[in-house]
């Protein structure tokens, strides 16, 4: 008669979604022998050397990444994509990233798993999450670092921030809580901008490359207007101009959504608010001409914005400074003859 599993390999099995490696089974109390028997019986699979799954068939998603998390070893964590994927911010991949300490090696690594070493695991951890992951702030981070530029790294801000799993200033304490940091002050600026309102990398391009960089006034991002008892939210308005610049992020949009901008920049035209649309060509391809057109509309309507050309090859007219007014010469001094001046006469009286 077969011996009952162990109630800690039990619950072992519970809670990494029916995985186990050998060593953690023995140490439950599970002698090798049962676990070879459930293997030569068909009630458990062999997923990889050490690695076994406790049922029958393809193992599911969750049980390839707990598989990968225990054939890294102890103290490992998925991080980069595979974390991303665990909060939603990423799809599957064929390929698993784990993080373990930086002390440690792995060998024999099959092409399925990507070993990251990290320096600082026990503070990227998160405490409370299973299967083992780094906490959302880092995995952003990570991402950010490892994007191929930066305005991928920017979306991977932008995407968190977005979906509501941390906030501009918890990305900001994991990214000073780093010794080292790609394009860290660029990352600042970045936070910054989201923190403002900045919700898409279109956005930031265009608050650094149009607004920030040719000294136009900054915009109050995703500001809430109201019109004819409707709400809208506008990517960018100058509210003492009354001046909104709308960005539309893809190349083309279906007709009723081009029906629906049109029909909502017309409402707010008839309460004085001109609306400015610019697509990704015109921000990424034409942000001096773009900055241009918006601070001439801005000076139309009572502006005065402080222009500043964003290098030497920018094309922004900047408005010519008034001269000063010419000053009255002075009247000519008196020649020096050399001598003293004379003494005044005395003042007599008549006697």
């Amino acid at each position: 008669m077969a011996r009952p599993t162990p109630p800690e390999v039990l619950d072992l099995l519970a809670r990494q979604d029916g995985v186990i490696a050998r060593a953690q089974a023995t140490a439950a109390g599970m002698p090798s022998h049962a676990l070879d028997g459930q293997l030569r019986s068909g009630r458990w699979q062999q997923l990889d050397l050490g690695l076994y799954a406790a049922f029958t068939g393809p193992a599911p998603r969750p049980a390839i990444l707990w598989a990968a998390v225990l054939r890294a070893g102890p103290d490992a964590v998925l991080s980069h994509l595979t974390a991303a994927e665990l909060y939603g911010l990423a799809d599957p991949a064929k390929v698993i990233h784990v993080s373990i300490p930086a002390q440690r090696r792995l060998r024999n690594c099959p092409p399925s798993l990507v070993v990251h070493r990290s320096g600082r695991l026990g503070q990227a951890r998160n405490p409370a999450l299973l299967p083992p992951r780094t906490r959302v702030e880092d995995t952003i981070l990570d991402l950010a670092e490892a994007a191929s530029s930066f305005d991928d790294a920017f979306a991977w801000l932008c995407r968190g921030v977005g979906q509501g799993l941390t906030t501009p200033s918890l990305l900001r304490a994991a990214l000073e809580a780093r010794p080292k940091v790609r394009w860290r002050a660029s990352l600042r600026l970045a936070l910054a901008d989201i923190t403002s309102g900045a919700r898409s990398v279109l956005e930031g391009r265009y608050v650094r490359d149009v607004e920030r960089a040719h000294g136009l006034p900054a915009a109050h991002r995703q500001a809430r207007a109201v019109t004819r008892s409707r709400t809208s939210y506008l990517d960018n308005l100058y509210e003492q101009a009354a001046v909104a610049v709308e960005l539309d992020g893809q190349a083309s949009h279906p007709a009723e959504d081009r029906w629906l901008d049109i029909h909502r920049d017309n409402r707010n035209a008839s309460s004085g608010l001109l609306t400015l649309r610019y697509s990704w060509a015109d921000i990424t391809l034409r942000p001096c001409q773009v900055a241009q057109q918006i601070a001439d509309v801005l000076r139309s309507r009572g502006g005065q914005p402080a222009l500043r050309r964003c290098g030497p090859r920018c094309t922004l007219s900047l408005p010519r400074r008034p001269r000063p007014a010419p000053q009255p010469s002075p009247a000519p001094a008196a020649p020096q003859t050399g001598r003293a001046p004379a003494a005044p006469a005395p003042n007599r009286r008549a006697s």
